[in-house]
Parts: C-alpha cells; structure tokens; sequence
C-alpha cells in the first residue's frame, strides 16, 4: 500500500517508533537513524534474549525498519543522512527544536536539501506555546492532561496515579501515523511537501477529553468535568467463584436480561427501578447488586449466559494469559518467527485487516546498525564514494 514511499526516521523510544512501524506495517521502507553507541534508548528499556539492546519492548515497535548508525555530530555522517533526505518522501523526527537547529535538520534546511519533502516533527508541546522547549515523557503528559487524577476518581484514593500504560506515546503515535497518510495524500492532489507538527500534549489531551470534557463542553459549565460512566466505581469488573468477569448492560432494555441470567429477576420490581429514568438515576445500586450475585457463578457459566441473552461479557484476563485467548488464536494474532539473532519471538499481526491488501511479515525489528553498509551502498552520491 505504501511500497516506494520512503521515510527516514530519526526517533526513540515509543511515540515516534509506533508511527513509523505503523507505516512499515503498510509497506513503507522505513530507514531507522541511530546513534552509534547506544542506538535508541528503548533498546535497553529491559532484559533482552540473547543480544544486549534488543529488548522486547524495541523488538515490538521496531518490525519492519532498516537500522543505520549514524554520528550526526560528525560531518561526514551529518553528509550521510542529507543524501537519504535527497530521496525520501519523510522525514519524521523526535528531537527538540533547539537540538535540531543546532544539527541544521530544521524544516527550512531540510526543505532547502528536497524541496517536496513531507517532514513530520514529533514535539512534547506546541512549538507555539510556554512549554515548547520542555522535556516531555508519558508520565509528563499523563500529569498535564489531568489523566493522572482519573482513578481517584474511580476508587476515592486521592493519590494521582499513572494508567499503567505508554498510552499517551501510543496516542501520540497514532496521531503521526495518520498525520504522515494525510500529508502524502495532500502531496499525492497538490504536488508539495510540508511541515507536520505532532505535539504529544494536544494529542494525548484531545484523545482523553472526548468523554472527559463532559459538563465543561458549555458554556457556562452545565456540570464538572468527567464522563461519570466510565468515573462510576460500581462500574467495574464483577467477581465470580473463580476469578472477574466484565459484564455490560449498555441498553436499559438489558437490565431485565441481567438479572434473569443472575435468576434475581425480582430485584427489578423494587419501585426504584420502575421507570427508565429512576433505573438511570439508580443504576449504582443496579451494578452493587449484579457484584453481589456474580460470586455464586463460575466465569465461565457468566460467559455462557450472557452469550445465550445477547449481553456483552468478557472473562478479565491475566496479562498472561492473554496469547492464550481463543479469538486471538484464531485469527493468529501472535505468531511465532525466528529472529535471525534473538531466536523465537513472538510478533503481533497488524491489527487493520484490507481486502485488497495483505501485509508481509516482513523483517523483524533491526540489530543497531545492521542495515548501515546496505543503506550507505544505495545513496545517490554526487561523486562521493
């Protein structure tokens, strides 16, 4: 789909990386820049298997990319990357502002070496606003964006905490992947490039406050902030003799079919619960009473009932658990493949399906450096050897 679209990409650790496997998923020949002596920082982000620097957490965002390891505070490595700037479609980076002007890798230079280049700059900040210049890292967005004082809000412990995820590098990172496809289709109807501004802050905020912005969309206020479904403590996972299940009654008319599967079907003739809205105004005590029935079901008797009454349910999984999923089995998810170094690994499928395009499994995640002679020996060299 993106075969013969070339992106040089200069970034680390997560945000920048999932946007560019994302691209090397649809075909993309991305050519990964690395400095010579660590190469990207998330190479050491844990153990690896077998070669120090090949942590899983590098294996699984670096599929699909070529390695070259280049000194950019040297000029002749600097000579190096201009030449594959010459020929590439984009240029996406994740170096601060400061730090790319003092290499000369800034739009205007860029644009000065390929005039059509699409150059994507991935920043913590608006380059426009007080924070431009600011380190940014997931837990710092996570702060910002008032994510970090969600789960009090669910569990009325007033620490603010961190969701334990990259979520804010993974958003961010999706942003880009999309920026880039709508920069080429523009150059695709008007023949130019231009500069991309992916700043994680805004992404990450506008990913959040689609739900969370909730009374504060008006003006004035019409109540506080946050989305009061997803803030409701009731609203979790219920347990079972055997472990939790997720159980959703998202339409009113499913209440009735909950509590038949939980054989409490009277628990609905109580007057509280007589009408649509006194169920929407008491449905915390709705929810407290479906987790006072779950215990006396298996998990697995919970999914089966609520398949047979149509009501979305889910066994909560065990991180490990989870490539034993049978859906996930199914359709091959995960799949075993032989890294030429590290041995097996397992690597996740690219989750978009196209019917009229299949990716290749491609190249598994690069060696720093590995690709280094392969890239050099196909510049367009102007009498350079």
């Amino acid at each position: 789909m993106l075969e013969g679209v070339r992106i040089v990409d200069l970034t680390s650790v997560v945000f920048g990386p999932y946007a560019t496997q994302t691209l090397a998923d649809l075909g993309a020949d991305v050519i990964k820049v690395e400095s010579p002596e660590a190469g990207d920082f998330y190479r050491w982000s844990a153990k690896a298997a077998r070669t120090p620097g090949m942590s899983p957490g590098y294996m699984s965002l670096n599929r699909g990319k070529r390695s070259i390891a280049l000194d950019l505070k040297k000029p002749d490595d600097l000579q190096v990357i201009h030449e594959l700037l010459k020929d590439a479609d984009v240029f996406i980076l994740n170096v601060r502002g400061k730090a790319v002007e003092r290499l000369g890798l800034d739009f205007e230079s860029v644009k000065a070496i390929n005039p059509e280049i699409i150059y994507v700059h991935c920043v913590g900040f608006g380059q426009d606003g007080p924070y431009a210049d600011l380190q940014a890292y997931d837990d710092v967005i996570q702060a910002a964006s008032g994510t970090a004082s969600l789960l009090s809000r669910v569990d009325g412990d007033p620490r603010a905490r961190y969701l334990p995820s990259l979520i804010a590098d993974k958003v961010a990172g999706l942003h880009a992947a999309y920026a880039v496809l709508a920069a080429i289709v523009h150059k695709l109807k008007t023949g130019r490039g231009q500069k991309v501004e992916v700043p994680m802050l805004e992404t990450f905020t506008h990913f959040m406050m689609v739900e969370h912005l909730a009374g504060k969309t008006f003006d004035p206020p019409n109540a506080p902030a946050g989305y009061s479904r997803q803030l409701d403590p009731d609203r979790q996972p219920f347990p079972t003799k055997n472990g939790y299940i997720s159980i959703v009654p998202y339409t009113d008319d499913s209440w009735a079919r909950v509590f038949k599967l939980l054989e409490a079907p009277e628990f609905l003739d109580d007057p509280r619960f007589e009408t649509r809205k006194l169920r929407a105004e008491n449905m915390a005590d709705m929810y407290r009473q479906i987790g006072r029935l779950t215990p006396n079901f298996t998990t697995e008797e919970l999914v089966v009932r609520c398949k047979a009454s149509d009501i979305p349910a889910q066994p909560v999984r065990d991180l490990e658990d989870v490539t034993e999923d049978p859906h996930l089995q199914a359709v091959g998810f995960f799949r075993r493949r032989e890294h030429p170094t590290e041995g097996g690994v397992l690597d996740m499928r690219p989750p978009v399906r196209f019917s009229d395009f299949a990716p290749e499994p491609g190249r598994l995640a690069p060696n720093l450096g590995q690709h280094s002679a392969e890239v050099r020996s196909g510049l367009r060299r102007d009498g350079a050897a």
